[in-house]
């Protein structure tokens, strides 16, 4: 079978776009060009840090803007037609382009900066950063609305070949700190498009989530996520072992519905990972999702997140995996962020874990391979 290809053009106001072609796409080598006038970019955002927890935040007011819920005939991540130009000048399979109303950059920090630059001057007040870095959009597919579970086989191994090449460029910008690649289904998860997507954030400093797992790793010592596997891999709650990765539900979830996928190997991002890998994510991960959509009459919203090792440091211990969750608790109940979650940051779990493994165990076995 021929290979992904990979093309790479410009939008007219300069953000760079590319298409993934499918390894058995019908699509022709050529697109057409951007026929929308050129617009300037958005303001850099400003990155200001919270004192009390140490955390950046990003002051991103472009976003304030960006489109909701659009109908179809007005989709910006539809293949353009005549008269109604959007983000994607052409025909695609997958195609991904800089964000119009990033949360980060469009500007990357200066060459020569190292990862994260800057990003952790210690506490103070009022104090205040450029808010450099890069946010993708990653289209998977040209319909107006679906999900990874609609996706064909080809088409997801596609996706992840984007994700892995994303990863490894967008690690290479200057002051990027750590790549973070994931997806929203579901208007309850806050979607803004209905359109199949995910995004990409190149972040100019290590995340608050990482910064704790790299926190976690010094006090128990290198081999926590490698123990961490044998540990789940012992348990009642693993839904699938495969060859290089295995799923399961973690010991101490947080949210309803919630699974992780962790590399069998000390792989520490998509960009590291093999061929062979790069053929089971897409095969589990598409296994995942289709599996959450049996849990209920109507499709189950989650995010998809890929945990990955920051640019800079703790590569040879923090280990690769996917935490797909979910808010549903029933079929008409969302698990909300209330006082304790989002006051306290202390969650209180509405479903044990090997309950939903139960669950989940189910429906995998309803959708096969």
């Amino acid at each position: 079978m021929p290979a992904i290809a990979k093309r790479a053009t410009r939008l007219s106001d300069g953000r760079e776009l590319i298409y993934f072609d499918d390894a058995d796409t019908k699509l022709p080598p050529d697109r057409p060009r951007d026929p929308r006038p050129a617009e300037p970019r958005p303001p850099v955002p400003e990155l200001r840090l919270d004192p009390l927890t140490g955390e950046w935040i990003s002051v991103a007011t472009a976003r304030q803007n960006r489109a909701f819920l659009p109908p179809a005939d007005l989709d910006p991540l539809a293949p353009s037609r005549p008269g109604r130009p959007t983000e994607v000048p052409g025909e695609y399979d997958v195609a991904v382009f800089e964000n119009r109303s990033p949360s980060f950059g469009p500007a990357v920090a200066p060459d020569g900066a190292g990862p994260g630059a800057d990003a952790d001057p210690g506490i103070g007040l009022g104090r205040y950063r450029t808010g450099y870095g890069r946010c993708e959009v990653v289209c998977f597919d040209p319909r107006h609305e679906g999900s990874w579970a609609d996706l064909t086989p080809s088409r997801a191994r596609t996706i992840v070949e984007a994700w892995a090449d994303r990863t490894e460029n967008l690690s290479k910008l200057p002051g990027v700190g750590q790549v973070y690649v994931f997806e929203n289904r579901g208007r309850e998860i806050g979607v803004t498009l209905h359109h199949p997507h995910g995004q990409i954030y190149a972040y100019p400093y290590v995340t608050p989530r990482t910064r704790r797992l790299l926190q976690s790793i010094d006090e128990y010592g290198p081999s926590l996520m490698g123990d961490l596997l044998a540990f789940e891999q012992g348990s009642s709650r693993v839904l699938i072992k495969g060859e290089h990765f295995t799923v399961f539900v973690p010991f101490a979830a947080r949210w309803p519905v919630e699974v992780h996928m962790l590399a069998h190997r000390p792989v520490p991002d998509l960009a590291a990972t093999t061929g062979a890998e790069r053929d089971e994510i897409a095969r589990l991960y598409r296994r995942i999702t289709r599996a959450f959509d049996q849990l209920y009459d109507t499709p189950t919203p989650y995010i998809g997140a890929w945990h990955q090792a920051p640019v800079g440091t703790g590569r040879d211990v923090v280990r690769l995996m996917l935490q797909v969750t979910s808010p549903r608790r029933a079929a008409d109940k969302l698990k909300y962020l209330a006082g304790s979650e989002t006051g306290m940051g202390a969650f209180i779990g509405d479903i044990s874990p090997e309950d939903s493994a139960e669950r989940i165990r189910t429906a995998l076995d309803a959708v096969g391979e």
